[in-house]
């Protein structure tokens, strides 16, 4: 695929979040548009971002779940960014105007205290290079029409990321097991979302530590600050206007995601 179709595809996803109208699938426009093009297309994207003023703050990892990765046929987790634009508070309300075809999963966010700037990165490097534990609302989105994905337009479209929510009690990951974390989601008090830590590449912590290898591979590298959310711990459920959902994550407490009326 060559550039110019890079730059055509990251225009459409571009003028697809600023009009609210989603694009066709970039698999059926660019028949030859492979996992490179699509991270080409993020940075693309990341790059106009900066540009405008954002400011990088963590990154999001996707396609943890086993049965996500069948669904899209592939066998690796994505990223994508995240910006402080994104970042919304416990209970704060998120304007509709934000947000295009969501849905909400619970996650394990990790915050870094250390740099991790080259591959090979252990768990046990991972685990010294965090500073605490939160619990954590992602709320994904589409840019593509009716969900309509796969590996590439995920990946394109930042990982499907629109906002995320972190709970405000800090927890040290000492003598917590994550992958035995168990999570509730419920959606004004009845359960939508049920899952655990194992859940996610059989531990939230796998899942850090294939980040900071893969971008490291990349050429990129997670900084002390950066908020890493390592995937969802259940089922995806899709968002009303007007919705509050709640996620309780054993050992690390709540978090609320409140969503303002459609607008």
């Amino acid at each position: 695929m060559n550039v110019q179709h890079q730059l055509a595809a990251a225009d459409a996803l571009l003028q697809a979040a600023r009009t609210g109208q989603p694009v066709a699938p970039l698999r059926e426009t660019y028949p030859d548009f492979g996992g490179d093009d699509a991270y080409a297309v993020q940075e693309i994207n990341t790059q106009r971002q900066l540009e405008s003023g954002a400011r990088l703050i963590g990154r999001k990892i996707g396609l943890t779940a086993r049965a996500v990765q069948q669904q899209l046929g592939v066998d690796q987790p994505d990223f994508g960014m995240l910006f402080d634009h994104m970042a919304f508070q416990d209970g704060e309300p998120i304007g509709w105007s934000h947000l295009m075809q969501p849905k909400v999963e619970a996650e394990v966010a990790l915050v870094l205290e250390r740099d991790l700037l080259e591959p090979g990165v252990t768990v046990a490097e991972m685990l010294r290079a965090t500073a605490f534990a939160l619990p954590a609302i992602e709320i994904v989105g589409s840019r593509i029409a009716d969900w309509n994905i796969r590996f590439v337009d995920t990946v394109a479209d930042n990982a499907s990321s629109s906002a995320f929510v972190l709970g405000n009690t800090p927890v040290s990951l000492t003598g917590l097991d994550l992958r035995l974390a168990g999570m509730v989601m419920e959606r004004r008090g009845e359960q939508v979302s049920l899952g655990a830590g194992a859940a996610c590449l059989g531990h939230p912590m796998n899942a850090a530590v294939w980040l900071a290898n893969t971008m490291a591979l990349r050429g990129h590298s997670l900084k002390a600050g950066d908020v890493v959310l390592t995937g969802a711990l259940g089922p995806m459920v899709a968002v009303r206007p007007g919705d509050v959902f709640e996620a309780r994550i054993e050992g690390l407490g709540a978090v609320r995601a409140v969503f303002g009326e459609k607008e």
